[in-house]
């Protein structure tokens, strides 16, 4: 059987099966289209291809399940409740964004709705050529900072009226309690002195005090993909998307590119000093949540996570 392999304990059983199900329940102009489970992505450099909507970047895909529907589409279901609410809003907020992105973003060609056992909102998207690319071994990192700052730039002058809170809005000291937590569970499998003072310091720092603006939430290797010329050629997976303080989307300067671009990756967004140290603390504690959480489930992203602690605490920027 096509199945999903699971990332979470409440999850209901996916595969090829209950996806064919719900198509021809409610889309039978896709039935006879080939259905297949997607269980990783290409890495750059053996690019052939990768799905709209990924949540991880090699291996099963974080909180909703894909499936590659013929050669251009792709199908998307959340494997767990939390993420049926986020399906929902890329569904509401994707098509609005579009036009005003430099690259292509996954937007919804159809919404299903529960049925065959299955309790949530799904997708059905365009498949989105690329692979994602791999910290350590960027092909063209200039080029590719420059692209990530060109999409944030992009991102952020969207009109953001009536937009949704984005989920990483808040304050770094509403993550204190659980970064603490998950850095005395690493215990001696980390720094746990330096990752502990590096956190201390970021909770000094003055708040975000600029304009609300779009946020993606979660720029991460596994939801970026690039072209063979190692540029940007996508952005997936907005389930974390919204509007309000931005500064989470400067993880990408941790978790993917090397620090010889990272000034350059920083000047082209203006950003300031404590702007930047919150997006390095930022980059910290989401690793270090990480790794605890998928450690048995997501050996790429727990690695991801490891390279991000390293970057982190090695720099020296601010």
């Amino acid at each position: 059987m096509c199945a999903a392999a699971r990332m979470h304990s409440a999850e209901p059983a996916l595969d090829a099966a209950l996806v064919r199900r719900l198509l021809s329940a409610q889309f039978p102009q896709w039935t006879g289209l080939p259905v297949t489970p997607v269980t990783s992505v290409t890495p750059v450099g053996g690019v052939t291809g990768a799905t709209t909507g990924v949540t991880g970047a090699t291996g099963p895909l974080g909180d909703n399940a894909m499936f590659r529907l013929g050669p251009e589409l792709a199908v998307r279901l959340p494997r767990v409740e939390w993420a049926a609410g986020d399906v929902r809003r890329e569904q509401q907020w994707l098509h609005r964004l579009a036009p005003r992105l430099p690259v292509p973003i996954p937007v919804p060609l159809a919404v299903g709705k529960p049925a065959a056992g299955y309790p949530w909102e799904w997708s059905v998207l365009r498949w989105l050529p690329g692979a994602n690319p791999s910290a350590g071994a960027v092909a063209a990192p200039s080029g590719l900072a420059r692209d990530l700052a060109g999409f944030l730039s992009a991102l952020r002058s969207a009109n953001p009226s009536g937009g949704p809170a984005g989920h990483r809005s808040v304050p770094l000291a509403s993550r204190d309690g659980a970064t603490r937590a998950a850095i005395a569970q690493l215990g001696g499998a980390i720094d746990g002195a330096a990752a502990t003072a590096l956190w201390d310091k970021a909770l000094r720092l003055p708040e975000h005090s600029g304009p609300p603006v779009w946020m993606h939430g979660d720029l991460t290797p596994g939801n970026l993909l690039v072209n063979r010329a190692g540029r940007l050629a996508a952005v997936v997976d907005f389930a974390l998307m919204g509007v309000g303080d931005p500064t989470s989307d400067l993880i990408v300067a941790w978790n993917l590119l090397p620090a010889s671009v990272r000034p350059a990756f920083r000047a082209a967004l203006a950003v300031d000093d404590a702007t930047w140290a919150r997006g390095r603390a930022w980059a910290l504690s989401i690793a270090v949540v990480t790794i605890p959480y998928y450690r048995h489930t997501d050996p790429a992203r727990t690695a991801n996570a490891r390279h991000v602690l390293r970057e982190v605490l090695a720099d020296r920027s601010v």
